[in-house]
């Protein structure tokens, strides 16, 4: 019997909740695109059409961390997702999660630490002004150590403060602390 197209993206729809469960934490697009990419899964596109259909049919959540830059989207399961992941992940071929797991138990730690700090910026449309989020997390306990958000008057400028942070967090961090507790 030959493979149609509609079982062919079910199965890697399945394959995408499964991965992101696996991990047990967000994964951004760009990460999710090098595993299927790697492994031969799907295409570029394709995984794109998967992925936006998950986050419409609500089995996905997705939030961007820069508005222009598509890979910077994570995505992470719905409960509506892992209610279909729990009745359909026997249909995953053992190799395959095998293999997806022991991509997740290589990478696990890369990802993690890719998700320590974080910085993005928004239009805000009341006042024509971008509001840049800044944020740091403890990486042991999944704890917010800090979060800013600053308001600014340009996109040029948003986008400059989102590059400082990623660039220089620990140091900003440090500076901001050791200024408040002085």
């Amino acid at each position: 019997m030959p493979i149609t197209l509609e079982y062919k993206d079910a199965e890697n729809k399945l394959l995408l909740l499964f991965l992101i469960h696996m991990m047990d934490l967000p994964m951004r697009r760009a990460q999710i695109t090098d595993f299927v990419v790697e492994k031969d899964i799907m295409n570029h596109f394709t995984l794109g059409e998967n992925l936006t259909d998950m986050v419409v049919r609500g089995f996905l959540e997705s939030t961007r961390e820069d508005m222009q830059d598509e890979s910077t989207t994570s995505y992470s399961l719905t409960e509506s997702g892992l209610a279909n992941l729990d009745l359909l992940k026997n249909q995953i071929p053992r190799p395959v999660r095998n293999m997806i797991i022991k991509y997740i138990d290589d990478n696990r730690g890369k990802i993690r630490k890719s998700f320590e700090r974080s910085a993005h910026y928004f239009p805000n449309v009341e006042n024509d002004e971008y509001i840049v989020k800044c944020n740091i997390l403890d990486d042991r306990r999944g704890n917010m150590l800090m979060e800013i958000q600053v308001p600014v008057v340009t996109r040029e400028q948003a986008k400059h403060i989102q590059s400082n942070w990623n660039a220089n967090y620990k140091a900003i961090y440090q500076k901001i602390l050791a200024t408040l507790i002085e």
